[in-house]
């Protein structure tokens, strides 16, 4: 997590699956979640309260990291996270706030008139 974001709840190394709590956020606020996993295998991440899964491969001998941020009506909501993982696996995930990311300009379309 960078200084612009906040922690909101935090699983330390696991192995299997586990259910942990994330605290709530301001409105407005994106939901974050920064999963890194090691071990022969896939895991599967539930945020229960918006409604998103997203799976995860994960690789023996090498550490493997994601970020998802989650920014939909409900995400500043106190929730779960439930992960389904082989216990062959150890993973550890961290759950934050943070503002929405600002939009980008358009592309020029390299059209003239």
């Amino acid at each position: 997590m960078d200084t612009t974001e906040t922690l909101a709840g935090r699983q330390g190394e696991t192995r299997g699956g586990s259910t942990f709590e994330f605290s709530e956020g301001e409105k407005g606020d994106v939901l974050i979640a920064a999963v890194r996993c090691q071990g022969k295998g896939e895991i599967k991440v539930s945020l229960k309260s918006v409604n998103v899964d997203f799976p995860l491969k994960c690789v023996d001998g090498e550490v493997s990291t994601t970020h998802n941020e989650v920014g939909v009506a409900g995400a500043e909501n106190k929730g779960t996270v439930s992960v389904q993982a082989p216990s062959a696996v150890r993973w550890s995930m961290t759950i934050g706030r943070g503002e929405p990311p600002k939009a980008q300009p358009p592309e020029p379309s390299g059209e003239t008139e």
